[in-house]
């Protein structure tokens, strides 16, 4: 629910919105749009500026819940589902919205698509980080997989070429971003412990959460 950004005190929601799920999902806002997936299975999109009383402008139902969160960028919003597919719906749609596109991946999505550089990235639990070209808008097909040794929950984080990603099989792992085809890790680091934490990259330093409880920093190149 939003809350105006500028209260100090005694803070109360501007406007709330019941779905029929629990929700997991993390907000997206883009163009004046808010995007936020819910265990109903719905991907739900609200117009930005209204602040009382708001309704969806649209809805679309997948075929599971939605505990990935959107991805808006360059026209698009992108979410993965336990329906085992990642959607794409064009951003500037308003009414009575259908994806352009999707596509079965392997297994259930709870990873979050990352996009960067002309390429959506998104893990499954099927242990594989997925790539697809950002441009396409028919009928798409991944341009590489990169494959990992457990489940991918974590989300991936792109930097200077290279995209981290964690894995259930207690790994954080680097891949060439531009890998199209039998893509291994440039490097990956074992915590022992089961990944969940989606990395973030800042000033040459990547950060990742393990399950054993510690908080990890690695010094990349630039």
């Amino acid at each position: 629910m939003p809350f105006d950004a500028s209260c100090r005190n005694q803070c109360q929601p501007l406007w709330s919105f019941p779905t029929n799920g629990t929700i997991e999902s993390s907000p997206a806002v883009a163009n004046g749009m808010v995007y936020v997936g819910s265990d109903d299975g719905k991907l739900y999109a609200f117009d930005a500026n209204c602040r009382n009383q708001c309704q969806p402008l649209w809805s679309f139902l997948t075929g599971g819940d939605i505990e990935s969160s959107p991805a808006a960028a360059n026209g698009m919003v992108y979410v993965g589902t336990y329906d085992s597919k990642l959607y794409a719906f064009d951003a500037n749609c308003r009414n009575q919205c259908q994806p352009l596109w999707s596509f079965p991946i392997g297994n259930a999505i709870l990873s979050s698509p990352a996009v960067a550089n002309g390429v959506v990235y998104i893990g499954s639990v099927d242990g594989k980080l997925y790539a697809f070209d950002a441009s396409c808008r028919n009928q798409c097909q991944p341009l590489g997989t990169f494959l990992t040794g457990g489940t991918v929950n974590s989300s991936p984080t792109v930097a200077n070429g290279v995209v981290y990603v964690g894995s259930v099989d207690g790994k954080l792992y680097a891949f060439d971003a531009s890998c199209r085809n039998q893509c291994q890790p440039l490097w990956s680091f074992s915590t022992g412990h089961q990944i969940f934490s989606s990395p973030a990259v800042a000033n040459g330093v990547v950060y990742v959460g393990s399950d054993n409880g510690k908080f990890y920093a690695f010094g990349i190149s630039s």
